[in-house]
């Protein structure tokens, strides 16, 4: 993305009408109907889109707040900051009910930090939540697990994600482990009690 103020030449403390005078003046110089030669007029086809969308996002107080605090964030550069980062917003992403973006932002997490469990297990809870990719689902938990084989609420939530596939006898061995690494892990206790009451 281009920088806006400096595609318009001006500064960050500049009025909305010195926006729109700096977009003019640009507008009537850099305009592709003043060129005839093809390549030329395709070069300002593309610098008049990015000026005009420069002009809206500037001139507009709102979209200027944003594009400003936008630019001011400092960007992930490590893997594990780009790591944290799609964590982040991949948990955000599931609290809002968009499971299928929450599940890529988890898949970049887990590819960039491949030996962090609650990326793992964040995974798995997402596809968990979207009916065809249960074995995925499966699968990105039983890896949590094998990152963390002492959490006892990781086994718990893999012991539930086998009742809810009809894998009982997986559902079993993962809530006895729950249970041995914490007899109070409530999550395995109701995994239990549905397989002893079925």
């Amino acid at each position: 993305m281009p920088n806006y103020y400096e595609l318009l030449g001006v500064e960050r403390t500049a009025t909305a009408e010195q926006v729109r005078q700096a977009y003019l003046r640009l507008a009537r110089e850099k305009h592709p109907d003043r060129f005839a030669d093809p390549a030329e007029k395709a070069s300002a086809q593309s610098f008049f889109q990015d000026l005009t969308t420069a002009f809206n996002t500037l001139h507009n107080v709102n979209s200027r707040k944003e594009y400003d605090a936008e630019t001011e964030r400092p960007k992930a550069s490590t893997p594990a900051e780009i790591a944290q980062d799609a964590y982040g917003r991949g948990l955000q992403m599931l609290e809002a009910g968009q499971v299928e973006d929450a599940v890529t932002a988890l898949h970049t997490a887990v590819h960039h930090s491949p030996n962090e469990a609650r990326y793992h297990a964040a995974l798995g809870r997402a596809l968990a939540r979207h009916r065809p990719s249960a074995r995925e689902a499966i699968q990105a938990l039983e890896r949590a697990v094998q990152l963390a084989p002492t959490s006892a609420v990781l086994h718990a939530e893999l012991a539930a994600l086998f009742l809810k596939q009809g894998l009982r006898l997986r559902a079993q061995k993962a809530a006895e482990q729950a249970l041995r690494l914490d007899p109070r892990e409530p999550l395995a206790r109701r995994v239990t009690d549905n397989l002893d009451t079925a």
